[in-house]
């Protein structure tokens, strides 16, 4: 990836929806270069998918908790996998320091997050965890 690359990402990640005509004119470059590099990065993997981004108080009845978790010896794997697999996990980050993985969880409601924690406590190869319900974003990325 050239500087053009790096540009061309930089712009996606603010607004995705930018046209390929105001992303070429921002970069000085035509649309076609433009339409080739994004086709290019989405072949090659690099671009592997577009979303929305929502403000976390748009989802009024949704609980975000996340749980740190403890790993008993080199079962990291198969713990990711079988945590990939649960519904309320809606990220999984491995992480260093006193926990070895950082779960985000998603519910409906409280009875809903407490049946997700205790399927994820109930999968082998977890020794700790801790759960934090998330209340409050002070900053939007």
């Amino acid at each position: 990836m050239d500087e053009i690359d790096q540009q061309l990402l930089a712009l996606l990640r603010q607004d995705a929806r930018l046209t390929v005509a105001a992303l070429a004119q921002k970069l000085k470059v035509s649309r076609g270069t433009v339409s080739n590099r994004i086709r290019r990065l989405e072949d090659t993997g690099v671009i592997v998918g577009y979303t929305v981004r929502l403000r976390p108080d748009v989802q009024h009845n949704s609980i975000l908790a996340w749980m740190s978790i403890a790993v008993d010896g080199n079962q990291t794997r198969a713990v990711i996998a079988n945590l990939l697999g649960e519904p309320g996990v809606a990220s999984l980050h491995d992480t260093n320091g006193r926990w070895d993985l950082l779960a985000e969880l998603r519910a409906q409601n409280l009875q809903e997050l407490a049946k997700v924690l205790e399927r994820i406590r109930l999968l082998k190869g977890i020794s700790n965890t801790e759960t934090s319900i998330h209340l409050e974003t002070f900053r939007l990325a």
